[in-house]
């Protein structure tokens, strides 16, 4: 059998054995037959539980637009049109509209990427800023103990609209919603106290009531969102969905059609192949393991993982090469997480959990040294990551090969839908 997993801008070929008994899960993906644009537009003009944007918004006012940044393939440039045409139409004036990239934690951008985000005519035609986590407003506290602070350029703004996609997230359960405010324009306070919560009871993909999604959306109501706009994207970053309106009901309608797509149930196989997607789902390590973690239950205790992604940006935190480069085993990296939570650090401790009940492979523009430090083995092509596992379980091994895992989740098979 002859496969290929998406890889950068690229792809990956594998070779499998026909002793080996594979599945490969792809998303239940129906054809795109709507125009994005149209479908963008329907959504705006039928918003959920809310009022329609054109009563929302008044002439004089300022509106901030929060959009994602460049390591989410959200397609902006495809959004801000119809939702810009709709705001116009209302009477707001351009000179008023501000578009945020939500950057979290994230490095700040070049004026390049900014303008590939929204697109060449609206990059100059409005005020397109980064967030800046340095220079937020306290607004309140949830009843969970975070401080909701907020770029002052979005706290000042009458009109708050949130943009975004809506896919599965290894501890937030999904992207989305109010994810825009919180990490997205908030401080590093603020995103500390809230990503701390990834570690209680409850926390995992695809599951909205979690510990951190229930915080966000509580510290986004204390802030006061006005509109959403969210869209759902197939394996091909096509638009295939969206919601407009209310920042958790609208939400929620498009976590719906996540959920028909993507997650399926499977027995838990031999090896694990896994792509986070391509790019930029594999720009650096640190966005590349939630593709693990979303695929960690279709592999057996003990059996074997292959992540193929190209970290072209390297690990992509700080923080989180540092505890890497500490050279801490496993079991002392997720005590010390536990003794204090640190942002950066709580991605090696996940790793060192994962790396606990497999064995762990990335095929990677990074270092063998870099991959060892991370927990895996590195240095081999996915032939060769492959051809090593194979000859641990023998012929008959069960193989999986999820190429979308970002998008995907896995569930254990036990009664729910089976895979076609």
């Amino acid at each position: 059998m002859q496969l290929t997993i998406p890889y950068h801008k690229t792809s990956l070929l594998l070779r499998i054995p026909k002793t080996h008994h594979v599945d490969v899960i792809l998303p239940h993906e129906e054809p795109v037959l709507i125009d994005p644009d149209n479908l963008i537009r329907n959504a705006l003009e039928n918003p959920v539980a809310s009022p329609h944007l054109g009563d929302i918004v008044q002439p004089d006012n300022t509106i901030s637009i929060i959009v994602s940044d460049s390591t989410r393939t959200t397609p902006t440039n495809i959004m801000l049109p119809p939702l810009l045409d709709m705001l116009l139409g209302a009477g707001a004036q351009k000179q008023n509209i501000t578009i945020i990239y939500a950057l979290g934690i994230h490095r700040r951008q070049s004026g390049q990427e900014q303008e590939a985000i929204v697109g060449q005519d609206i990059y100059r035609k409005y005020q397109c800023i980064d967030h800046d986590k340095d220079r937020c407003q306290y607004i309140g506290t949830t009843s969970r103990g975070t401080p909701v602070e907020v770029f002052e350029q979005v706290s000042g703004s009458d009109v708050i609209i949130c943009t975004g996609s809506i896919e599965y997230h290894y501890f937030a359960g999904y992207t989305g919603g109010y994810k825009a405010i919180l990490p997205g324009v908030s401080s590093n306070r603020s995103i500390m106290s809230n990503h701390g919560l990834m570690i209680r009871d409850g926390t995992s993909p695809g599951n909205y009531n979690c510990p951190v999604r229930s915080d966000m959306e509580e510290a986004g109501s204390i802030f006061g969102v006005d509109f959403i706009l969210n869209v759902v994207l197939n394996s091909k970053k096509q638009i295939i969905g969206a919601a407009a309106g209310h920042p958790v009901h609208a939400h929620r309608v498009g976590t719906q059609i996540v959920d028909d797509m993507y997650k399926q149930s499977i027995e838990p196989a031999d090896i694990v192949i896994v792509s986070p997607g391509g790019w930029p789902k594999d720009i650096d390590l640190f966005q590349s393991h939630k593709a693990l973690e979303h695929v960690k239950s279709a592999i057996r205790p003990g059996g074997s993982v292959i992540l193929g992604a190209q970290c072209c940006e390297g690990t992509g935190n700080e923080v989180f090469d540092k505890w890497m480069n500490m050279g801490y085993l496993p079991d002392e990296v997720i005590s010390r997480l536990e003794q204090e939570f640190i942002l950066g650090g709580h991605k090696a401790a996940l790793l060192a959990k994962l790396a606990l009940e497999f064995d762990m492979y990335l095929v990677s523009g990074l270092t063998q040294e870099t991959a060892e430090k991370a927990y895996f083995t590195g240095g081999l092509s996915l032939q060769q990551a492959f051809d090593k596992v194979s000859d641990k379980y023998g012929p008959d091994a069960r193989v999986v090969v999820v190429p979308y895992g970002t998008s995907t989740l896995i569930e254990k098979e036990n009664g729910a839908k089976q895979l076609p």
